[in-house]
């Protein structure tokens, strides 16, 4: 495996992929944990209430999550710059389906933030009354809920060709890609369960250990294993 872009070898790209995958991780599990706090399921009144009393948590966990989706999508273009060499085209794919992804939970988390202004009790709300607000907000919630659901198609989706070139590639495991492949497979179980059978998310608990075993078993071979690099054959004396 060549240098890939300039005096940027494959090594430091491996690595700053894994780190910023981590980063990613990390700051994705707190912003939910956060955001997650202050709702009280089916009590709208509660929930806005909890919001206000805890706005400044609310805004670090819209903060947290608009972050990680840049952390993510960078991951992405690292990961893209590394296998690109592997297979060009479903490099680009699995970019594009990481970007739609991106895309899509930032306007999630915008529609989650609504929340907070529809419970403030501003003065331009004053034309409705303060429980029509407060289902506003849930509704906001909700909606936001749905917006993941939507995250989890493609988030899914652009594991499927990152597993196969992880796969194909000689310089990372085999099973990286394997457990790749499954995470991808999980997420659209996790879609549909979601979609069509909403009530049953007991179903798809199995599949958490196989999704953060993957994708943190990645991060963490590429910053400290990082990749095996192909040495160039000598040049044989004129």
């Amino acid at each position: 495996m060549t240098n890939i872009t300039g005096d940027v070898g494959p090594q430091k790209i491996a690595r700053i992929a894994g780190l910023l995958y981590l980063l990613y991780i990390a700051i994705f599990a707190f912003s939910t944990f956060i955001q997650g706090k202050p709702v009280v399921p089916g009590n709208a009144a509660a929930t806005a209430k909890n919001i206000v009393a805890s706005e400044w948590l609310f805004r670090i966990g819209f903060t947290s999550e608009v972050l990680a989706a840049l952390l993510f999508l960078l991951t992405a273009w690292s990961l893209y710059v590394l296998l690109k060499p592997v297979g060009e085209s479903l490099a680009l794919i699995f970019l594009l389906l990481n970007l739609c992804g991106v895309a899509v939970e930032c306007v999630t988390t915008l529609i989650h933030f609504a929340a907070l202004p529809l419970s403030s009790g501003a003065a331009y709300l004053s034309a409705l009354r303060t429980d029509q607000l407060q289902a506003l907000a849930m509704l906001s919630l909700n909606l936001s809920g749905s917006g993941n659901m939507i995250t989890a198609l493609f988030y899914g989706a652009w594991l499927f060709p990152l597993g196969y070139l992880v796969i194909k590639s000689n310089f990372l495991p085999r099973l990286l890609g394997i457990l790749l492949i499954l995470d991808g497979a999980s997420l659209w179980i996790c879609f549909f369960q979601l979609c069509l059978f909403p009530g049953y998310e007991k179903m798809t608990y199995p599949l958490y250990p196989v999704m953060f075993i993957a994708e943190c078993g990645l991060a963490l071979w590429l910053l400290i294993k990082g990749v095996k690099v192909q040495k160039e054959p000598a040049s044989s004396p004129a």
